[in-house]
């Protein structure tokens, strides 16, 4: 098999459309993350984003989009905003991950949210990620959830109390006022700063990604904002990535200050009932244990995380690196790091390393 590296811009026309159609045979392969146009918007910010292109007898084979972070560690490409990682491969092709990396001159490749199906002798975890499947419809999804809970009927009454008590509720499925999306930006950041977490809205090349996913055209892979308004007052917003069945689940935030109504439950059926007349299948709610998840869920696809190393040295200290940070997370020492003022250093460091 050839194998050649570009940077995501320099793919031509064929080659665009070659990914296209692989993606457009396969459901599996529908995610927007997988789309060529988060891959080029990804390398228009990132210098050391690169994609392999894969090449047999029979013509372009697939696609492995990944970067390469701190000069030595492969990750697939936008790691930190990617939900969905892996290579897009014509059905039926068998890949070597160890020739993959050598071609791509890579020591190791690292990540936490590939297809786990691909490379699944390195993995370390296997996860679900929760899906709300819309494929029967939205009445057939509210009654599978009515049937395994109360979840909808809660929602439901909260959303009524809302009405009373702050206005009569409006939902924007497709919001381009700018208004949603300052609220967004600044509910978010606000909950970065309460969990000590870096700003994603902050960083320049994730912002400059969502500034030119938001203004694509494409169907394949777009961001939109869907919003719920009490009277005029916008109350929870998402900023997800689409396709044409798939939604990302994305960037949620709600008005803290009205989180009695439940207004980001509401808002995920709101998406649900919307996208299902959009042509949505399928909302991938993200890995995650958060309790609102398993409550919306009726499927889940699995993800993995691992590593994949063919140089000894380098992969030995980044699986030593991986041991000590797990330790210091979830160890005694960790906690006290975490709430001192070592942990806020430690976080300002992520923060910078996260943005360079």
């Amino acid at each position: 098999m050839k194998i050649s590296v570009v940077r995501p811009d320099e793919l031509g026309p064929g080659e665009l459309a070659a990914w296209r159609r692989l993606r457009k045979d396969s459901p599996a392969l529908r995610n927007p993350f997988l789309a060529p146009e988060f891959s080029v918007a990804v390398g228009r910010r990132r210098p050391a984003a690169r994609v392999a292109v894969l090449e047999d007898s029979a013509g372009v084979a697939g696609f492995f989009p990944f970067e390469v972070r701190n000069r030595l560690v492969g990750v697939p490409i936008g790691f930190g905003i990617s939900d969905c990682q892996g290579a897009v491969l014509r059905s039926g092709v068998e890949l070597d991950p160890l020739s993959l990396l050598k071609a791509c001159r890579l020591p190791v490749w690292e990540y936490d949210h590939l297809m786990a199906d691909q490379f699944t002798r390195f993995h370390s975890v296997v996860t679900g990620s929760p899906l709300m499947n819309l494929a029967d419809g939205y009445p057939a999804y509210l009654e599978d959830r009515n049937q395994a809970g109360d979840v909808v009927r809660q929602t439901l009454r909260k959303q009524r109390k809302m009405v009373r008590e702050v206005g009569d509720e409006r939902f924007v499925w497709d919001d381009r006022g700018p208004a949603a999306l300052a609220a967004l930006r600044d509910w978010k950041s606000a909950q970065y700063q309460r969990t000590q977490q870096y700003d994603r809205f902050a960083t320049p090349w994730i912002a400059g990604v969502l500034e030119e996913l938001q203004a694509s055209g494409s169907d394949d892979c777009r961001a939109v904002v869907s919003t719920i308004y009490a009277g005029d007052r916008p109350v929870a917003a998402h900023l997800g990535l689409r396709s044409e069945s798939v939604l990302a689940y994305w960037f949620p935030s709600y008005d803290p200050g009205l989180s009695k109504y439940s207004a980001g439950i509401l808002l995920c059926l709101r998406m649900a009932e919307a996208g299902a007349a959009d042509g949505i299948r399928q909302i991938d709610l993200g890995k995650s244990e958060a309790l609102y998840k398993t409550r919306l869920k009726n499927d889940e696809t699995p993800v993995a995380a691992g590593r994949i190393g063919r140089s000894w040295p380098v992969s030995t200290a980044r699986r030593a690196q991986t041991a000590m940070s797990r330790s210091l997370r979830q160890g005694a020492l960790g906690e006290k790091l975490k709430s001192g003022r070592t942990g806020r250093v430690l976080r300002g460091l992520k923060a910078r390393l996260a943005s360079r």
